[in-house]
């Protein structure tokens, strides 16, 4: 008898619209799963592992100059200034976001938020420095390249440029991989079944549900579907 496995969700079936409008786009991968509401927070065996395709620095610029305006100038001067620089270099890119990273740009810099820095005469912001892992590239000669940029940025005024943070990771369009992860499933579900005899199949759910990630380390990422299944006699 030929083994079968019964999959109890339409894998055609899209995954719900703001979901995947996140899953098309450079995703931010942190030590854990991203938070997304019900969402089940177990993270399967059967993946996708894979390297990332940026690392990722958090930098803030701050500032202390007494004159308000001319502070915002400074940080805002500073930011320019290195988003020129980010140009001339090959191998960095500047970016904004928490989760979703879009770039950053001498269009839209300016609407980085100054937040106060704990003093009443003094401001801050942030934005993202990242680098292409690629061609062999490992998480040293990443932070390498990154911290080279950061010193060379050229200051102005009081302003400061400096990390914040570790090293973290970014992946564009984790929902690409889906169809990969789905095939891993089921290999590891016949595999499963099978080794129990030509008289079981499997049950699955959950793998219309969007792709998630989680820091696997480094450099690497875990690519999955947050997927059940079960093994069942057939009828």
């Amino acid at each position: 008898m030929r083994l079968a496995v019964v999959m109890l969700i339409a894998l055609v079936m899209a995954p719900p619209a703001l979901a995947q409008a996140v899953g098309s786009q450079e995703i931010v991968v942190t030590a854990s799963r991203r938070e997304a509401k019900d969402y089940d927070d177990h993270i399967p065996a059967i993946g996708l592992r894979r390297v990332a395709d940026f690392a990722v620095q958090e930098v803030t610029v701050a500032g202390d100059t007494r004159d308000p305006d001319k502070r915002h100038d400074e940080i805002y001067q500073m930011i320019r200034g290195a988003i020129e620089l980010a140009a001339k270099r090959g191998g960095i890119e500047l970016a904004t976001g928490e989760m979703v990273v879009e770039p950053l740009t001498l269009a839209n810099y300016r609407n980085l938020t100054l937040q106060t820095d704990g003093r009443p005469d003094s401001n801050r912001t942030s934005f993202l420095v990242k680098t292409r892992l690629s061609g062999g590239t490992d998480a040293k000669a990443a932070l390498d390249r990154i911290s080279a940029y950061i010193k060379a940025v050229p200051a102005v005024g009081r302003a400061e440029l400096k990390p914040a943070g570790e090293l973290t990771l970014s992946v564009v369009g984790p929902d690409q991989y889906r169809g990969k992860i789905v095939d891993l499933v089921a290999d590891d579900a016949r595999a499963t079944a099978a080794r129990l005899g030509p008289d079981y199949a499997v049950e699955a759910k959950g793998l219309d549900r969007p792709v998630e990630w989680s820091r696997a380390s480094l450099t690497d990422v875990f690519l999955y579907v947050p997927y059940a299944y079960t093994v069942v006699p057939k009828h």
